[in-house]
């Protein structure tokens, strides 16, 4: 994957425009996001006790820096589309999170939409990653053809996913 902007990762400093192996960044990305992200979503809807304040400065602070490395690893274009389709893709979304809470007997709307918040963050961000992640695995970025047949059974998986989640509350 080609950098996007200079950044330093185990004490090596890497130049904008430096290829690196998506080895060095997914792996790392996808634990760690799923950890935090975990632990928001647990935190929003698996306990009364925690304050929103805390919610908001925990799941807040990482999406945060995440972004920022998102715009280092993918530039500042593909973070603009992450948010422009995260806003277009909410419907989704929401169907996916109602879904996943359903798992633990609850209702998405039995939650005010502020704490919908991180979680529906985090989840952007996660699967924005994911997308990343194919594309790079799959050697697709730079292929237009292979890029394209990536991109659209990604579309297609990820509708599939959202309309089993749905039909299945």
């Amino acid at each position: 994957m080609e950098l996007r902007s200079d950044i330093t990762i185990n004490g090596k400093k890497y130049a904008k425009g430096s290829n690196i192996s998506w080895a060095m960044v997914y792996p790392f990305f996808l634990i760690h996001m799923l950890m935090f992200g975990g632990s928001g979503f647990l935190m929003a809807y698996l306990s009364d006790n925690v304050p929103l304040a805390f919610l908001y400065l925990h799941g807040g602070l990482a999406i945060l820096v995440y972004t920022a490395f998102y715009v280092s690893f993918f530039g500042a274009d593909e973070v603009k589309w992450m948010f422009i389709n995260a806003g277009l893709g909410g419907l989704g979304v929401y169907t996916q999170i109602g879904w996943i809470v359903g798992l633990f007997g609850k209702n998405v709307s039995d939650f005010p939409i502020k704490v919908h918040v991180i979680p529906f963050l985090y989840f952007v961000l996660y699967t924005f990653l994911l997308r990343q992640a194919l594309l790079d695995m799959l050697h697709a970025r730079e292929d237009g053809i292979r890029k394209k047949i990536v991109e659209t059974g990604y579309v297609v998986v990820s509708t599939a996913v959202y309309l089993i989640s749905y039909f299945s509350r």
